[in-house]
């Protein structure tokens, strides 16, 4: 965990740093206007962590203000920093071909303060747009046959939800929202792939009450994320017993006659030292074959020993990277960061882009979902 802090600090930082850079060398500014610069920006960069302790003393409302702020800034120096830095790539292209056909095509000052401008409008408008599409939940619907699902369950429904981060961000409004689009879905079961809560659960009696009335034919079924460890196991297990969901670490059920669900801990609960170290291929080798497996795991990434014990595997984590072009870091990580997978051996995966956000409450080009997954029977 420490080592993810001081990465994330350093690199948060260095981002900032090439932004006052690109704006010093526009605007010669006296000493002391950089100054207050730079102790915005270091505020700007310590504000998750003054949010956390916020959060501890009780200040909810101050802590709430906070991460709005810096979370959207968080967002905003991000884009503004790719943006200069496509500007500085083409300026460094042309330049080299100067030095190759050895003749000036710099016909553009690409240091000027028109590309600052156009630079920031552009992030203004990303920013904008990014915040309403946070907003649009989308269904994405899968359709899986098996000879596995009974005449009678033909049509079986899984609604999935995913990274929904309820907290101090996502609140009542949002979580609503989604539970209309899972209610319109009609689902036999509901699971949670993780993520449901955020940072430290306080306050949330009225989204209990939200998640409480979603009451599926065939129950609700839920794992932990890294982020249930962050707000304290305890606290999550609690959360999730009060909203209905069968938290299932390191467990598997079956519903006798329908199909079996696993699900397992999320590794970042081995910091803590909380985390159920259960075999994945012991755990799925365990459950009746005939009828279908779903296995729900946070992390899209498949045991190699576990392929062909599950028929579809459910994830969650990456947000599809949430803010464009953040996706392509998460595929460095994550290469099955998003969508639906053929694993072989009759097992399948659907990583989603989750159902809210996470820090920054905007989405650009990595809209949230809830995906609805019909099992209809295949013919022999």
């Amino acid at each position: 965990m420490s080592l993810f802090l001081t990465t994330f600090f350093l690199l948060y930082g260095g981002l900032h740093t090439y932004v006052f850079l690109k704006v010093k060398a526009v605007f010669p500014l006296a000493t002391k206007t950089h100054i207050i610069i730079i102790l915005f920006m270091l505020f700007m960069v310590l504000a998750p962590v003054f949010v956390r302790l916020l959060e501890k003393a009780q200040y909810e409302s101050i802590a709430r203000t906070i991460a709005y702020t810096g979370y959207t800034w968080m967002a905003a120096i991000f884009i503004l920093f790719v943006i200069l830095l496509i500007f500085d790539i083409i300026h460094l292209f042309i330049w080299m071909g100067c030095l190759i056909v050895r003749k000036n095509m710099l016909f553009f000052d690409f240091a000027s303060l028109h590309i600052l401008i156009i630079a920031i409008i552009s992030t203004l408008c990303i920013i904008t747009y990014g915040y309403f599409e946070a907003q649009t939940i989308q269904i994405h619907r899968i359709s899986i046959e098996s000879k596995k699902i009974a005449k009678e369950f033909n049509g079986f429904t899984i609604v999935q939800i995913s990274d929904v981060h309820l907290g101090l961000i996502v609140r009542e409004k949002r979580l609503q929202a989604i539970i209309e689009k899972v209610k319109e879905a009609k689902p036999h079961i509901l699971v949670s792939t993780g993520d449901l809560v955020d940072g430290q659960i306080d306050n949330l009696s009225e989204l209990i009450t939200l998640l409480r009335g979603v009451s599926p034919s065939y129950g609700k079924y839920a794992i932990t994320g890294n982020h249930e460890f962050y707000a304290g196991i305890n606290n999550a297990v609690t959360f999730h017993k009060k909203t209905g969901f069968k938290l299932l670490r390191g467990e598997a059920i079956t519903i006798p006659g329908i199909m079996n669900i696993a699900g397992v801990d999320d590794p970042a609960g081995k910091a803590y030292g909380l985390y159920r170290n259960i075999s994945e291929k012991e755990l799925l080798s365990n459950l009746p074959e005939e009828l279908f497996t779903v296995f729900l795991k946070h992390r899209p990434e498949v045991n190699s020993n576990s392929t062909g014990l599950f028929d579809l595997q459910l994830s969650g984590h990456t947000h599809k990277g949430q803010i464009f072009p953040f996706r392509y870091i998460t595929c460095i990580f994550f290469p099955m960061y998003s969508g639906f997978f053929n694993l072989g051996q009759g097992s399948y995966m659907y990583a989603s882009k989750g159902s809210g956000t996470w820090g920054p409450p905007i989405r650009f080009l990595a809209p949230p979902e809830i995906t609805v997954i019909y099992l209809t029977r295949k013919a022999s």
